[in-house]
């Protein structure tokens, strides 16, 4: 790369799924019938409630700019959903909707941080994370958990990795890449160790609503108030290119968070908006119905996987990923994902994209169909027989 390019975007680490998923969508293009298991992008249509909401809008006109913080009745709905989800209560003010839950992470991470603030993240964990952290001059420290505690933070570990310079504790829960849910007895903790040290807790929550453990999701804000929340309409409603998200701040970050929008996004899109005010009102049978089928492929998947030779010490309790210790077939996970693109046609995301700590794992997603997760199952089998 240049070096008339700027260092900024030098430093940023490529998306690496994406590179696999524009490789798998050229063989399709060349006739190959490729798995697709590696990217989470639901297979389920946008339920029909939510499409005929967004024509309604557009017939009526709706397309036109918003308020930068979104419209009051989408967060008002968001509201009533964060009390009826979690019984606790949301000021709507505190809500900033945005064009889905990545530029929400630019609004918290660009009113939160100052050049050299470090944030706390799992290592593995969502790639964009650090790269959100170091694009706006804030020091990633990852923080490695292990598949033997369910991919979740040791609070001893997470108190030692706490500095004078710790800005934030990034929290994932349900968890990209493994799947981890975390109990409420470690939110508490985690809560208690940013109360204890003055440190802030980014929460992203959009995988909740795919949650497979028979208890119910819970938010960080049951537990403190000394956080953010990341949250949208990608995951569990099947809305992933409408882009629709939002971010929930403390008061005195609302307004910031308010001018960074205004400046880089002015505002989510007036329609999208309009249906994903129905989505919380009128979509929850559909999200019950989806996670129940993403359920009974993950039981299918797991075994199968194990079955193949790969260890899956923790079974993955949310989102629609299994992060499977694939060590038994080679320890490079990138060189291991192209072989299996190369040679059995099944996409899978390696260990590696999401951090050090997740070197000779590979991602599964099971957000595709059953007959193609068996497929793919079958083919990885020939393959490592092979």
């Amino acid at each position: 790369m240049t070096d008339e390019v700027s260092k900024r975007a030098r430093s940023i680490r490529p998306f690496v799924v994406m590179d696999v998923v524009a490789r798998a969508k050229a063989m399709d293009a060349a006739g190959m019938d490729v798995v697709h298991l590696e990217i989470g992008d639901p297979d389920f249509p946008t339920p029909d409630v939510i499409l005929r909401a967004a024509e309604r809008a557009m017939e009526a006109g709706d397309t036109g700019y918003t308020q930068s913080l979104g419209l009051p009745t989408l967060r008002d709905a968001i509201s009533a959903h964060h009390q009826a989800a979690y019984r606790v209560s949301l000021d709507p003010d505190d809500v900033i909707v945005t064009q889905g839950t990545s530029p929400a992470m630019l609004l918290l991470f660009g009113a939160l941080l100052d050049p050299g603030d470090e944030v706390v993240m799992p290592d593995p964990c969502y790639p964009a994370y650090p790269n959100y952290v170091s694009f706006l001059g804030g020091v990633p420290v990852p923080l490695k958990v292990r598949a033997e505690d369910c991919f979740r933070y040791d609070a001893d570990e997470l108190r030692r990795a706490v500095t004078p310079r710790t800005k934030a504790i990034m929290l994932t829960s349900p968890s990209n890449p493994t799947g981890a849910i975390y109990t409420t007895d470690a939110l508490r903790e985690i809560a208690a160790i940013a109360e204890e040290t003055g440190t802030w807790i980014a929460s992203d929550e959009i995988y909740h609503g795919l949650n497979f453990s028979g208890e119910r999701d819970h938010t960080i804000r049951e537990y403190t108030d000394r956080c953010f929340v990341l949250n949208g309409f990608s995951k569990a409603y099947a809305m992933t290119g409408w882009r629709l998200g939002y971010l929930i701040a403390p008061r005195e970050f609302v307004r910031p968070a308010e001018e960074i929008q205004q400046n880089f996004f002015l505002c989510a899109n007036h329609f999208v908006q309009e249906a994903g005010t129905v989505a919380l009102t009128q979509a929850q049978d559909d999200v019950r119905r989806m996670r129940d089928v993403y359920d009974e492929r993950r039981r299918y998947l797991v075994p199968a996987l194990r079955e193949l030779g790969l260890v899956i010490a923790c079974e993955p309790a949310g989102a629609f990923y299994v992060f499977a210790d694939a060590r038994r077939w080679g320890s490079d996970s990138l060189a291991l994902s192209e072989r299996l693109l190369a040679e059995a046609r099944v996409a899978v995301a390696p260990g590696v994209d999401f951090g050090f700590g997740g070197e000779g794992f590979l991602r599964f997603s099971y957000a595709t169909s059953l007959e193609r997760l068996r497929e793919g199952v079958d083919r990885m089998r020939r393959w490592a027989a092979s």
